[in-house]
This record gives C-alpha cells, sequence and structure tokens, in this order.
C-alpha cells in the first residue's frame, strides 16, 4: 500500500468516525508549494454531513488523522483545504528500501500485450525532421508501455508501393543514368529522394509548357507526358511486369539500407515489419463480410461505401467499383493481420494529427464489424513541426533531413562542451562518444517534453543548452552523480538510521517517491512528456540539494551516508527516466 492509500483509508475511516458516514470518495491533490504539507484534502463535499464551516470541518478531520498517528504528523488548514504533512519515517523507508534499486518505479510483465507502430515512412525520400518526431514518440511510447507492465511488439509498416515510389523509379531511369549510392557516394534514401524531387521539378516544367501551350492548369497537370508515364508505370507494377519490380526491389533495398543507418544512429527500434506491397490486397474479404453483415452499402456501380453519419461523420468508399482497394481497405485487413499473428490487447498508431479523420473511420468500422480488439485501438496523434523558418516540403525539397539534422546535433553539442573546457583528459574516441549522446539527448528531449498533441517549433540551439529545461541538464545532473559517489568510496553503503531531513533533503525524495505515478500516468496518457518533466523536476531537486547541503564533506557519518544513498537514488531514477525517453546517460561531462 503506498502513501496515497494509507492515506486515503485514515481519512475515511476519520470521517466515518466524525460524522457516522462518508459519502464521497476520498482524493487527495498534492499539496501547494506555497503551503506546508505533502498532500491536500478538499473538505467542501462534506459541508451537508458536518453541518459546520469549511475550516472547523477540516480542523476536526486534521485532529482525528493526529490522533491516528503515522504517516500523517501535522496539518494546517486554508478554507476549506486540509493540508496534511507527512512523517520523515515515510521517507526514511523510502531511502532505505530503495537507494540500491535499479528497477524502481518500473513494473514487471503483468499487463496485456500492446503493439506500437510507428515511423512508417515512404521508400520515396529519407527520414526528416517529421519523421523524427514520429520515431522518438513510437519508440519512447513503447518503452513507457513496457515501464507499466505491458508486453510490447514495436511494429512499422512500410509504405513501399504507390504512385509516388513510382515518381523517384521514372525520373531515376530518365536522368538517373545508372547512379547508385556507390557510384554517388550518397546514402541509398538520400539518392532516391533526389529523384522524387526530380520528378516534381520535371513535372511542374511540362505543366508551365502545356498552360503556355493553351490548357488550362488543371487540365495541364492530369496529362503532363511524365505523370502519365507514372500512372502506366504503376499499372505495370500492379500488373507484375519483371522489369518494373525488380527496379522497385533495387531501388527499395537502397532506401531500406539508408533507413536502417538512421534507425539505428537516432536509437530506434523495431520487432515486426509490415510491408504495403504485402498489405495492399488484404481487407477485400472483410469487405465481403461486412456486407454479408449489413455494416457496409454497394452503390449501382458497384463501389462499396459505409454510412458513418449518425456518428458525425459521411460516408466512406471501402472499395472502388472496379474492385481495387483503397487505403483504409488494406488498413481494415492489417488490423486483423496483426491480431491474429500477436493477439495485442491494444493497438497504438503513431500517426500525424491530419490523418485524425482516416482513424476515426477506421475505428468506427472495427468497432461495426465486431472485433474484439476494436476498443483497443488507439490514435496517438500528434501535431507537426515547425522550424524557424517554417514549413517543410519533401516534393520541393526544402525539409530538414533527419541524417543532416543528427549530425548538426552532434556538432553543435561538440562546440557548447568545448566552450566549457570540460575534456582534459578524455580520449578521441571519449569524446566522439559524449558529443554523439548529447546531441541526441538534446534533440530527444526538446521533441518529448512537448505534450504530442501540440504543434511545435523546433530550434537545435536552445535545445543543447546545459542550464535549461534541456536533455543535457539532466545528463549533466547524472554525472555529476557519478562523478561524487566515484570519490566517496564505499562506506556509505550501508544501514541509516533515521535523521530529521533538511527541507531540501525532503524535497528530494518526495520528488523520488513520485516516480511510479509519473510512469503510471505517462503509460495511462500516451505522453512520454510527463516524464521528460518529471526527470528535470527530479535533476533541480537535487541540485537545490546538492547546492545548499554538504555531501563528502559532511563530518556526520548517517547524514553523510543518507545524502550519498539519496544520491544514488536520484542517479537511478534518472536513468530509469531517460531511458524511457531513449536517452543514453554519460559519466563524465
Amino acid at each position: 500500500m503506498n502513501i496515497e492509500q494509507e492515506l486515503s483509508l485514515q481519512i475515511d475511516q476519520a470521517i466515518t468516525e466524525l460524522y457516522g458516514e462518508n459519502p464521497v470518495a476520498v482524493k487527495l491533490e498534492k499539496t501547494n508549494k506555497d503551503f506546508e504539507g505533502q498532500y491536500t484534502f478538499v473538505v467542501f463535499p462534506l459541508l451537508r454531513i458536518s453541518k459546520k464551516n469549511p475550516q472547523d470541518t477540516a480542523a476536526e478531520i486534521g485532529e482525528k488523522l493526529l490522533k491516528n498517528g503515522n504517516p500523517v504528523v501535522a496539518y494546517n488548514v486554508i478554507k476549506g483545504f486540509l493540508n496534511l504533512s507527512i512523517s520523515d519515517r515515510v521517507w526514511y523507508d523510502l531511502l532505505q528500501q530503495n537507494w540500491y534499486n535499479t528497477t524502481f518505479g518500473l513494473k514487471n510483465k503483468t499487463e496485456g500485450r500492446v503493439m506500437v507502430e510507428y515511423s512508417s515512412p515512404n521508400t520515396n525520400k529519407p527520414l526528416h525532421l517529421g519523421h523524427i518526431r514520429n520515431n522518438l514518440l513510437g519508440y519512447s511510447i513503447a518503452e513507457i508501455m513496457r515501464a507499466g507492465g505491458h508486453e510490447v511488439i514495436k511494429a512499422n509498416l512500410i509504405n513501399d508501393r504507390g504512385i509516388h515510389i513510382c515518381k523517384s523509379m521514372l525520373a531515376w531511369q530518365l536522368f538517373g543514368n545508372g547512379e547508385t549510392p556507390e557510384s554517388s557516394g550518397m546514402k541509398g534514401d538520400h539518392l532516391v529522394g533526389k529523384y522524387y524531387v526530380a520528378f516534381d521539378k520535371a513535372y511542374k516544367a511540362e505543366i508551365d509548357s502545356l498552360v503556355a501551350g493553351g490548357l488550362d492548369k488543371e487540365e495541364a497537370e492530369k496529362s503532363a507526358p511524365i505523370l502519365l508515364q507514372t500512372q502506366e508505370m504503376l499499372r505495370q507494377w500492379e500488373a507484375g511486369n519483371p522489369e518494373i519490380i525488380k527496379l522497385w526491389e533495387t531501388m527499395n533495398g537502397w532506401v531500406y539500407k539508408g533507413f536502417d543507418h538512421t534507425y539505428k544512429r537516432l536509437g530506434v527500434d523495431f520487432d515486426k515489419y509490415y510491408y504495403e506491397s504485402n498489405t495492399y490486397t488484404l481487407g477485400k474479404d472483410i469487405v465481403a463480410e461486412g456486407l454479408e453483415k449489413g455494416v457496409f452499402y454497394r452503390k449501382e456501380d458497384g463501389s462499396v461505401w459505409i454510412d458513418l453519419t449518425a456518428e458525425g461523420l459521411d460516408h466512406k468508399l471501402v472499395l472502388r467499383k472496379d474492385g481495387t482497394s483503397v487505403y483504409i481497405t488494406q488498413d481494415i485487413g492489417t488490423a486483423d493481420e496483426k491480431f491474429r499473428e500477436f493477439g495485442a490487447e491494444k493497438s497504438i498508431y503513431v500517426v500525424g494529427n491530419e490523418q485524425d479523420y482516416h482513424f476515426k473511420v477506421l475505428f468506427l468500422i472495427m468497432q461495426k464489424l465486431g472485433r474484439s480488439y476494436a476498443p483497443g485501438m488507439y490514435h496517438l496523434s500528434y501535431g507537426m513541426v515547425d522550424l524557424p523558418s517554417g514549413k517543410m516540403k519533401s516534393r520541393e525539397g526544402t525539409v530538414v533531413d533527419a541524417d543532416d539534422l543528427l549530425k548538426e546535433m552532434h556538432e553543435t553539442a561538440k562546440a557548447k562542451t568545448l566552450e566549457l573546457g570540460k575534456t582534459e583528459g578524455m580520449e578521441v574516441s571519449e569524446l566522439n562518444n559524449l558529443y554523439e549522446k548529447l546531441g541526441l539527448a538534446a534533440l530527444k528531449f526538446f521533441i518529448l517534453k512537448v505534450d504530442p498533441k501540440k504543434r511545435m517549433l523546433f530550434n537545435p540551439q536552445e535545445s543543447i543548452d546545459f542550464q535549461g529545461d534541456t536533455g543535457p541538464f539532466v545528463l549533466y545532473t547524472y554525472a555529476r552523480i557519478q562523478s561524487m559517489l566515484k570519490q566517496a568510496g564505499t562506506d556509505w553503503q550501508t544501514h541509516v538510521s533515521e535523521i530529521e531531513w533538511q527541507p531540501s533533503e525532503k524535497e528530494t525524495l518526495e520528488c523520488l517517491y513520485g516516480f511510479p505515478e509519473a510512469v503510471h500516468n505517462a503509460c495511462r496518457d500516451f505522453n512520454p512528456a510527463i516524464i521528460a518533466h518529471y526527470s528535470l523536476e527530479l535533476a533541480k531537486a537535487f541540485n537545490r540539494l546538492y547546492n545548499e547541503l554538504s555531501f563528502l564533506k559532511e563530518t556526520d557519518t548517517n547524514k553523510r551516508a543518507a545524502r550519498l544513498q539519496i544520491a544514488s537514488f536520484t542517479a537511478n531514477t534518472l536513468e530509469n527516466a531517460c531511458r524511457l525517453l531513449g536517452i543514453s546517460m554519460v559519466e563524465r561531462m
């Protein structure tokens, strides 16, 4: 039983003893930092049975709790708010049980199986800053769900077919002169992306030429020769043309190799890959099933639809009149495929908020089809990433390339570290590893500390600040603790007798106690920002403690051991929190 549960039981008991009944569920809040105490209970709902004013009602309950003893040792009343102070013994027990515990706050596998689908790139261009937010969110949510006790499968559905893929293929045929990643010295995904941009440039030139020849723009866009060639290439691909299939496999192979390099550097991974080229035919049988059940209806032209007007949406096409799939058809089929293979009770789709409508439709369809797993389907909808220069456009080649950004973060971390001048005695390989970890920590923390639902502005220079609300600040706190523990020897690793905590010690212990709740809330809300802000709060609390009290120079051996144990507990917890964000710690910086 944790503190909140014990307090809630005691308050419930106190109310019942005082007034003969308790008509309300006991809810505790964290006490405002301007007042003394750790937990606050609001008594206004009890005035009906107490027959007293708020202050007297709160005081009566407070006195009753004091008589019961541990964990409440003091209280104060602010209007109808009963603020409760917790016994130092609680924080002492917390420290003694957990200062060496490397898994504090993390659950064993006691919950259900969860699939987290993220990344889902197109194979016609390299990953960019928008993909980075997607990958970091997906990876972090997967780790948070695992920490919450779930068995997690990380999945990546790769969009490897369609007209956009054929655009890069055709442009390479027309303009590539046999260029390869080896002959060009480019990463494969960059090379293919180069031809996606080349297609758009040629397409626009043809449109301009046709408009100059007298066609209106809309007709010119439809009849540009290069677009017609691309449409024919897609038809040839779907017909299984060996030459087209071979080119498709070759260019996709270049892209996959490039993606793997970026994923590895970014520190994300996957347990299962799905490919649209394998899934685009799925779902047709389910549409037939839905027709029999009356979930779907067929129009006179043979196309199949679903009527979602009762749910505030509209009529949605699920099968074209020629019997070919639309995008949602394959998502219907893939959802069934996933459940058959893994039986996940929850399926989290990490996809930008421009697809909100698509997922509302998909989830409603699966519910109407009676799929048992439908209630567990969830769209983690996130906002786009902007730069100081504005929006990014892949077709125009104005995106922030993921590889370029990772390189920039490395170089920025290097410049900031050298500026501080704390690298004496470090080997070149050690320094490069430090710069890489700092750069990644800055990038990941800056992105993940923002609520996923919010659109965000990314500023690389701001993210790398060693003193702000940043990843490097959290890593610096961890490195400071590791350096201190290294100097301290081992005599502090012993039983500590009870002491009277100083305010900064108590503040840090209270913050440490809150880590399991932060994990629980982040898991419940699918929100890594909760973990990021928790780690900042803990790092700041410990730094206040570090600046106010002595550690290594403390002459009282019991106090010295207790503070070093708090430091150890803090380091372990910061490492656990950062691991949930995909951030690796550094021992020295």
